[in-house]
């Protein structure tokens, strides 16, 4: 098996590398009973196997290409000693996520239970981005709980000698050369097209400014509600959307009010697309579609943003040869400043993965109550988060007949963007759902309400 990673696995790396912003994948599910921690346990030992039983080598050249390498997960589920009230939930995600994962030098993730007062638990999964987006994850969750392992295995990280990588990877990067002429081919494509077609977009891209000096460290706010699955459906169906299309306008409706607005007024937002077909072995299966779209009907009418993604997606498979050809270049980022990166203020992001296959949602080899996911920012800094323009990460799933709306943002300015904020950004979706004629039920509630 080639362990070459692909390029936008490399540019995961390389950007988190350069940024100091890890993104953290958390799915999590909720029990309104012990969990059978045997059952867990096994759940564990097959997680340990293929897709997630690596790590990232860097290649001693500096332009190189990076390889998956095998390595050991981690040696025991940690399980929480005290229990705590089930309305502590939301504080100990929080914890989870700030735990020390690297997919570089391992752990690249960490499994945790906590039990409740109440006798119920809630168990925790957090994880690199740079390991597995969240569709490989969920693959990896659904074939561990039915006690498979996947049939990949990676080469140990003493396998290659210094100078036997540095003579592979110089042939790797010489057999890249033709890839670099037609990815500079495709830029200048892709350049002119973003130029007939700029609107918000160009204005609000600009260079990365990285912040210098010790700058106070600063964690988005997290929130998420429960929606009953064919109440979600019927009011996706009523406003002429579909379930996706409805995530995308309540991301564009919280952009607006969070003031999350290019000049005139509109949302720029990126729709993730899954690309992840059977056997890939990707980190990042995915692709985005950027649309602009006009907020003041969401909530009465999905019809303009259904047909805007509809012509985004046109626009994203007339393009998508170029685009993944424009990646050739990601290996020679790490020889270029930093201050050239460019990043996109405003953007929103919207990402719906669907309903889940059922096994997901058996870690401990039975159904929790509960299962959602959620997307944390651990490490960084108020500074830099505010240089990015801050973050709105708006993400659902559904399983048990419930979709799951994870919000991730941060706003300079804005209300939800204080310290201890996850409350307030818990209003502020409640809020939007209700402008949608839509009922959430929240985290850490008792199981009753």
């Amino acid at each position: 098996m080639d362990n070459v990673l692909d390029p936008l696995d490399q540019f995961t790396f390389d950007a988190e590398r350069a940024t100091g912003v890890a993104s953290i994948p958390h799915p999590f599910w909720v029990y309104n009973r012990p969990v059978d921690i045997d059952g867990l346990r096994k759940f564990q030992h097959h997680l340990r196997q293929g897709l997630l039983a690596r790590r990232i080598q860097p290649s001693p050249l500096p332009f190189g290409r990076h390889r998956w390498v095998s390595v050991e997960g981690p040696s025991d589920i940690e399980i929480v000693a005290t229990p705590r009230p089930r309305g502590e939930l939301d504080a100990w995600f929080d914890e989870q996520a700030t735990t020390p994962i690297d997919p570089e030098h391992g752990p690249g993730w960490h499994l945790a239970v906590l039990p409740f007062t109440d006798g119920g638990a809630a168990v925790s999964l957090v994880i690199s981005h740079c390991i597995t987006d969240g569709i490989g994850l969920f693959t990896a969750i659904a074939e561990a709980a039915q006690g498979r392992d996947a049939p990949i295995s990676w080469p140990s990280a003493g396998s290659r000698r210094r100078w036997r990588a540095l003579r592979e990877d110089a042939g790797q990067a010489v057999r890249d050369i033709p890839a670099l002429g037609r990815g500079a081919a495709a830029a200048i494509r892709l350049a002119r097209r973003a130029r007939r077609e700029a609107h918000g977009a160009a204005s609000a891209s600009r260079p990365l400014r990285l912040p210098s000096g010790v700058d106070e460290p600063l964690t988005p706010s997290v929130a998420t509600a429960f929606v009953d699955a064919d109440e979600w459906d019927a009011r996706a169906h009523a406003l002429g959307g579909t379930s996706s299309v409805l995530l995308a306008g309540l991301a564009t409706h919280l952009a607006q009010r969070m003031g999350r607005v290019t000049a005139d007024g509109s949302v720029l937002m990126k729709v993730l697309v899954n690309e992840r077909v059977v056997g890939d072995t990707r980190a990042n299966a995915i692709s985005s579609l950027t649309v602009t779209v006009d907020p003041a009907s969401a909530t009465t009418d999905l019809r303009d943003i259904r047909a805007a993604v509809k012509q985004a997606l046109t626009s994203h498979q007339e393009t998508r040869d170029d685009e993944r050809a424009v990646m050739s270049f990601v290996p020679l980022l790490g020889l270029l400043p930093k201050r050239l990166i460019r990043l996109f203020d405003n953007t929103v992001v919207s990402s719906s993965l669907g309903a889940v296959e059922p096994a997901v949602v058996r870690p401990d080899g039975t159904d929790a109550d509960l299962f959602g996911a959620r997307v944390s920012y651990p490490t960084v800094t108020k500074a830099l988060m505010d240089s990015m323009g801050g973050v709105l990460y708006v993400l659902s799933a559904t399983a048990q007949r419930q979709v799951s709306v994870t919000v991730t943002a941060y706003q300079p300015g804005y209300t939800n963007s204080n310290a201890n904020s996850n409350e307030a950004l818990r209003q502020d979706l409640s809020n939007a759902l209700n402008d949608f004629s839509l009922t959430g039920r929240y985290i850490g509630a008792s199981p009753n309400t």
